[in-house]
This record gives structure tokens, C-alpha cells and sequence, in this order.
């Protein structure tokens, strides 16, 4: 009979991924996004454990909504105070702040749980095509080209 193998936490490692999200629809963007943050795509994958990579999203301004959602689809929002419901078009939290756009979308995707949390914290999302992770990004290049020489 073979045991299940459960990575600990020494075992696992992170790498980092930077994806443009340039003329990309937001929902396959944001699936490919939230499959990296938890690790799916790693032969350790656990469903308990954060075993997942950190992801840059460079870009966020030039993210594609297909059909007519970037009119029709709307974000809504609630205080808990009397009156304190808000609504806010997809196309205004565009132009405002593209990063939460597509923040949304991956929170989505990920549990709805601690562990969902913890995984949202490895996602960074831009607007622009700069970011301050190059020294992190550079240093898994580096170590990726290591292990394949």
C-alpha cells in the first residue's frame, strides 16, 4: 500500500511568474492567475497547503472584457450602514483602478477561506509595464537556468 505524499513546509518552493495582461480577457487571465497562486500546476499540489508561486500581473489598464461587459457588468458594494449600498460600473473602476479589477476577478477564483487569503498575498498587479520585483523575478530566472544546465 502506498502512503499519500504531503509536502511540509521546508519542501516547498516558491517561484515567480510575471504575466502582461495586454489584450487578454479578464476571466482567462484571472483563472490562469489563480491556478499559479495555489499551486495547481505543480506535481506537489496539496489542497490544504499554500504551495503556490508568486504572480506579477504587468498591465492591468490594457486587460480585454469581451462582449458588452465592460458596460453591462457592475460591482456592488455595501458599508452595513442604512443607504451604504454602492454600485460601480466595470468601465469607471477601469479608468480608476485597473488593479482591482482584475484583484477581484482572482479573488474569485481562489478559496473563500484563510488559505485563500494567504494566497492572495502573492499576487501583484500593475497598471503600468513597471514593478518593483525585478530583483525576485531576475533571481528565479537565474536559478531556473541553473537547475536546467
Amino acid at each position: 500500500m502506498q502512503k499519500t505524499f504531503s509536502p511540509k513546509g521546508k519542501e516547498i518552493t516558491r517561484n515567480w511568474h510575471v504575466i502582461d495582461a495586454s489584450g487578454v480577457p479578464l476571466g482567462r487571465l484571472a483563472s490562469q492567475v489563480a491556478q499559479l497562486l495555489r499551486g495547481k500546476h505543480k506535481p506537489t499540489f496539496a489542497p490544504h497547503l499554500d504551495s503556490g508561486d508568486h504572480v506579477v500581473v504587468l498591465n492591468a489598464t490594457n486587460v480585454v472584457l469581451t462582449g458588452a461587459k465592460i458596460d453591462q457588468k457592475t460591482y456592488y458594494r455595501h458599508s452595513g450602514y442604512p443607504g451604504g449600498f454602492r454600485a460601480t460600473s466595470v468601465r469607471s473602476e477601469l479608468s480608476k483602478r485597473p488593479e482591482r479589477v482584475i484583484e477581484r476577478a482572482v479573488r474569485g477564483m481562489v478559496p473563500k477561506t484563510a488559505l485563500g487569503k494567504q494566497q492572495l498575498g502573492h499576487l501583484h498587479v500593475y497598471a503600468g509595464n513597471t514593478h518593483p520585483h525585478q530583483g525576485q523575478v531576475a533571481q528565479a530566472a537565474t536559478g531556473a537556468e541553473e537547475a536546467t544546465s
